[in-house]
């Protein structure tokens, strides 16, 4: 099979002549193709006067006349057709392998285990996708929070609720296995060749409960509101973990998967003496904008096209001291939803369903926590400070899980807003108007400002006084990070444990964390690479 890149449609053309412009670049004709799919595909707005999308393609032909042609030639490469490798298992397992949470890596990992035959049993503390969105809701409707199943708790973790993106700066060739599996389950096939996938909650759900049931089908088994609350060990070998506080499991093998949110669960472990360390993260706000207003900004007198979705953008910038400030979680025609997960503490997050219909245009705003920045040795120090900001902002916005809000020219002049003009906020279950500066720390603030003022030169909606700030966004990613051997993926200090994922503090997103649940179970599964 061979590739070719550099292939272009104007927003006047459409996909069925792919196939004219594939005979066009190799010089010969509609009979010679045998076969073509589409590799990669991409939007080029960076001209408004010339927005197209960019294609490369994977094909077979008969005669591979091209070959011949050194003008041509030169634009392909032979590439192999990818096919997973699953590992083989030399390792006797005695006891079920369990996986401790129901995210992406978890998913991936108890789908790997179940594919290998090895019957994993998962403990998710959360409730199943179809019982954990009514609760969702009810937070959402009525500020009634359940600390066990919430955003960030449940099937399919915290991006089962987001924009559900599937894009990842991992060049593993993992993630064409995860896409696979994910489109085998009710994903759109697009989802595997897009550069900048997505597939929005509501289709999310549905692909994650249909590999659930895949797992299930395979002999894993996945039991819901079932906390894992202790492990048992022995002479620095896991030997139990306790569920819910009374039913003990026997098992020398357990992937944790637990999460960026499970602090309750990082206590455990600390008290465990399970080795953990503190690592950079970053807290900040959410900023809406009219996603028209982003879709004229990007892509100019185009911005009603039917072919052109809902614009993205993604910022960044490095303030005067070195500190990163960026936009995350950019979320096209999406909502701010509240994502608190403890009591007494408020957090948001961003989410679009897979239209993008929605009328506001939402992404977090981040600031560069480092490790420098918190005075303590306690690798729990990053919790605590993301604590902090949360109860705060739980008190600015009323104690009542109403968020506090701010609009953008008032936070420049360091002023509580009065009021909300022409951008309504999309947060419920409602919000306060408030100074959100209250809420963080000097160094925060001042990177904020900087950033702000920066992306304005870069993305002109940002010049909108009237943008829509809501705090706070706190949970982007793990401040702890559940230290393993680089070798065997075990936990450095107690035997049988395999920290896996975003709360182990290896990956950022869904695919990653999805990745590195495979990439752990080939470690697990074998006694040796």
């Amino acid at each position: 099979m061979y590739r070719i890149s550099d292939i272009k449609l104007n927003l006047k053309e459409d996909e069925d002549i792919l196939i004219d412009k594939l005979c066009k670049k190799l010089k010969t004709n509609k009979s010679d193709i045998l076969f073509f799919s589409i590799y990669k595909k991409s939007l080029d707005a960076r001209k408004k006067d010339n927005i197209h999308f960019t294609y490369t393609l994977d094909f077979e032909t008969k005669s591979n006349s091209f070959l011949k042609n050194p003008s041509v030639s030169k634009l392909v490469t032979e590439v192999k057709k990818y096919e997973y490798e699953y590992p083989k298992v030399s390792k006797k397992f005695e006891k079920r392998p369990v996986v401790i949470g129901f995210g992406p890596a978890g998913i991936f990992a108890a789908l790997l285990l179940s594919e290998l035959g090895l019957n994993p049993v998962v403990f998710e503390r959360g409730e199943s996708s179809e019982d954990r969105l009514k609760t969702v809701e009810k937070l959402w409707k009525d500020g009634v929070l359940n600390e066990e199943s919430n955003i960030q708790f449940g099937e399919g973790g915290a991006g089962a609720f987001s924009d559900g993106k599937l894009t990842s700066r991992s060049k593993n060739p993992r993630c064409k296995k995860v896409l696979e599996d994910m489109v085998k389950c009710g994903a759109k096939e697009d989802i595997i060749y897009s550069a900048k996938p997505h597939i929005g909650t509501d289709k999310l759900r549905l692909v994650i409960k249909n590999l659930r049931e895949k797992i299930i089908s395979l002999g894993g088994e996945v039991r819901f509101n079932s906390k894992v609350t202790d492990f048992e060990t022995e002479n620095g070998k896991l030997k139990a973990v306790i569920i819910n506080g009374k039913e003990r499991f026997e098992t020398e093998n357990a992937i944790l998967c637990i999460g960026h949110s499970a602090r309750d669960t990082f206590s455990v472990l600390k008290e465990k003496k399970v080795s953990l360390s503190k690592k950079a993260f970053a807290v900040g706000v959410r900023i809406e904008h009219l996603q028209e207003n982003i879709n004229k900004c990007q892509f100019g007198k185009e911005y009603k096209n039917k072919k052109l979705k809902a614009a993205e953008y993604a910022l960044t910038h490095v303030t005067k001291d070195g500190r990163g400030v960026y936009t995350f979680c950019m979320c096209p025609g999406g909502e701010v939803v509240l994502a608190s997960s403890e009591k007494g503490r408020l957090c948001t997050n961003g989410m679009s369903y897979s239209d993008r219909g929605d009328v506001n245009a939402n992404s977090a705003v981040l600031v560069q926590v480092k490790e420098s920045d918190i005075k303590s040795d306690d690798p729990l120090s990053g919790i605590y400070f993301q604590r902090e900001l949360e109860e705060k902002a739980f008190v600015l916005g009323g104690s009542n899980y109403n968020a506090p809000v701010q609009l953008l020219k008032d936070f420049f002049e360091n002023k509580a807003s009065e009021n909300l003009e022409e951008i309504k906020s999309s947060i419920k279950p409602g919000f306060k108007c408030a100074n959100l500066r209250e809420i963080f720390p000097d160094f925060i603030n001042n990177a904020l400002e900087e950033g702000l003022m920066e992306f304005s030169k870069k993305l002109s909606e940002f010049k909108n006084p009237n943008a829509v700030l809501t705090g706070v966004e706190a949970r982007s990613s793990s401040p702890v990070r559940i230290d393993r051997n680089d070798d065997t993926h075990e936990s450095i200090n107690l035997k049988g444990l395999y920290p896996c994922g975003e709360g182990a503090g290896y990956a950022g997103g869904i695919i990653s964390a999805a990745i590195d649940g495979l990439l752990k179970k080939k470690k697990m599964v074998s006694e040796r690479e």
